[in-house]
């Protein structure tokens, strides 16, 4: 299968380069007041360079610290299993081979997942970073040369982004710099021009520019199994040379991307930031000037008698101006007060903090942290409310982050032969599968369906003292069932039906023996003295 046109692939680039150029300076001044190690959007900047010396208030980029470090809590926590899988067929999932095999394959992957040589906690937790500060970020998923999964965060710099007819991002241009060394051996086999080459050779550190992109291929066999029919193209060129460097493909696309919101017609996301970025801008100069009368009230300029010419007034902290003073009491040096108030500034600047806190959600993540003495009751509301207004923004990423994240994952790790076969019940039914979030957010959401079923319980038990046929209203193996779902409780624990079945049958046939056992000696009792009864009669 031919590869899609060179001169095409790179008008296309120059045309998303064009349409993104106006977000690039929105980013870098958002990224100079809220996340100053990302500034490389305009010009090149020097590694090492400092790039907080426009910065004079950390409100903001701590709030997108703290709103990084709670989405990925509520989410994706390190050490939780945040997600399940489970057949798209109710009936299947009764099934105890198939939940079992759903189950292990949940444990492969977040044990390939949390693995320290694919670094996934730390790559997603810089893209929730830059979804709080740009309101997009990128995440390449490939197969670790090891094995295993690896997950590589892209700077939003680097992404050229295209939408298909759904609104889903399916088209990806990515720019990298690499050295020529270093293209060199990430491409021995690859078709590399001879001026790379030659640079290699002669100036190994010199870097050149590569661009990869991956988009749907419109032509392909379906029915053929390499690289070069799969659903998106995935190939590697030369910037200078606009030259194909080499070709493949993947059945899910491996850049996942994700977006705070949107706006109309918009392809990138917006952020927390971009809403209240005249407020950062706002406290970031406030700070400047609140500095500036703070300096005065503590070290004030001075006003000393003079009996020249007087000069112009200099009022920075701690200057002094020569000036005629009337009257003979006052003393030759006098402080300069010029009213500056600032505990005004103080104030103004606290109700900006506050609006910028609002907008990253941090007030909202506070509220169980500041109230430690609540009551279990309190606790549930909270979280519910919590849940419900975290909604919208959850619902966004488990879609179009975490649901193709899950994906890819499964795509990579079963090319490796990493995942068991499918159970030969699932096997036949087409082994659909849906994802199942069992996140602490999701928990928090499903909390009060669990409550209520306790509840439900604990009101019916009044009535059971009455009435205990009550009960036979309630089936207490499906009550047990949910409320481990819902919990988030893994299959494994669980019994199959049929065992428990089996088991209880076991357990009612030793009673039932255990009851004859200790019914035998009444009954060999009994029949003696009906014996003897009987002899007496007779006699």
């Amino acid at each position: 299968m031919a590869a899609p046109n060179t001169g095409e692939i790179f008008s296309r680039f120059a045309r998303l380069k064009n349409d993104r150029a106006v977000w690039e300076s929105h980013w870098e001044e958002i990224a100079e007041r809220v996340l100053p190690r990302s500034r490389i959007f305009t010009g090149e900047l020097t590694a090492g360079d400092k790039r907080t010396s426009k910065l004079y208030d950390a409100t903001a980029a701590l709030a997108c610290e703290r709103f990084a470090s709670a989405v990925e809590s509520l989410l994706t926590p390190r050490g939780a299993r945040w997600h399940q899988l489970r057949s798209t067929n109710p009936m299947l999932n009764k099934d105890h081979q198939v939940r079992l095999w759903f189950d292990q394959v949940t444990s492969i992957m977040f044990a390939y997942r949390y693995s320290p040589k694919s670094f996934f906690s730390s790559q997603m937790h810089e893209g929730y970073m830059s979804i709080g500060a740009f309101g997009t970020a990128g995440m390449f998923v490939d197969e670790h040369p090891e094995g295993g999964l690896m997950y590589r965060h892209v700077h939003l710099s680097d992404l050229y982004l295209a939408e298909n007819e759904m609104g889903r991002i399916d088209t990806v241009f990515r720019t990298f710099k690499v050295t020529a060394r270093q293209a060199l051996r990430m491409f021995e086999d690859g078709d590399l021009s001879s001026n790379l080459r030659k640079l290699a050779a002669e100036k190994p550190d010199d870097k050149v520019e590569l661009l990869h992109v991956c988009c749907p291929r419109t032509d392909r066999d379906i029915n053929a199994r390499d690289r070069k029919n799969r659903r998106f193209f995935s190939g590697y060129y030369e910037v200078k040379e606009q030259q194909l460097i080499e070709e493949g493909g993947m059945d899910d696309m491996g850049y996942i991307l994700s977006r705070y919101n949107t706006g109309p017609r918009e392809i990138y996301g917006r952020s927390p930031s971009m809403t209240v970025l005249p407020d950062i801008k706002m406290i970031n100069e406030m700070s400047k000037t609140v500095i500036r009368a703070g300096q005065k009230a503590v070290d004030p300029p001075l006003i000393i008698a003079d009996d020249g010419v007087i000069l112009p007034v200099n009022s920075k902290p701690g200057a002094a101006t020569f000036a005629r003073m009337d009257g003979r009491s006052q003393a030759p040096i006098q402080p300069l007060f010029t009213g500056a108030r600032v505990d005004i500034g103080l104030e103004m600047m606290e109700q900006r903090r506050k609006q910028i806190n609002d907008s990253f959600l941090v007030t909202l993540f506070q509220i169980l942290v500041d109230s430690p003495s609540m009551t279990a009751t309190e606790v549930l509301q909270r979280a519910q409310e919590k849940g419900a207004l975290l909604a919208p923004t959850v619902g966004r990423q488990q879609s179009e982050t975490l649901g193709p994240l899950i994906e890819r994952e499964l795509s990579v790790l079963s090319e490796q032969g990493l995942i068991p076969p499918k159970p030969p019940i699932l096997d036949e039914a087409g082994g659909e599968y849906e994802i199942e979030y069992v996140s602490p957010l999701t928990q928090a959401m499903r909390a009060p369906e669990g409550v209520g079923i306790l509840r439900t319980l604990e009101s019916v038990q009044a009535i059971a003292v009455v009435d205990p046929s009550v009960m036979d209203n309630f089936n207490t193996d499906e009550i047990t069932r949910s409320l481990a779902e819902i919990n988030g409780a893994p299959q494994r624990i669980m019994r199959d039906e049929n065992e428990v079945a089996e088991m209880r049958g076991q357990r009612q046939q030793a009673e039932m023996l255990q009851a004859g056992a200790a019914a035998a000696p009444q009954l060999a009792d009994a029949g003696l003295k009906v014996a003897q009864i009987a002899e007496m009669g007779q006699q």
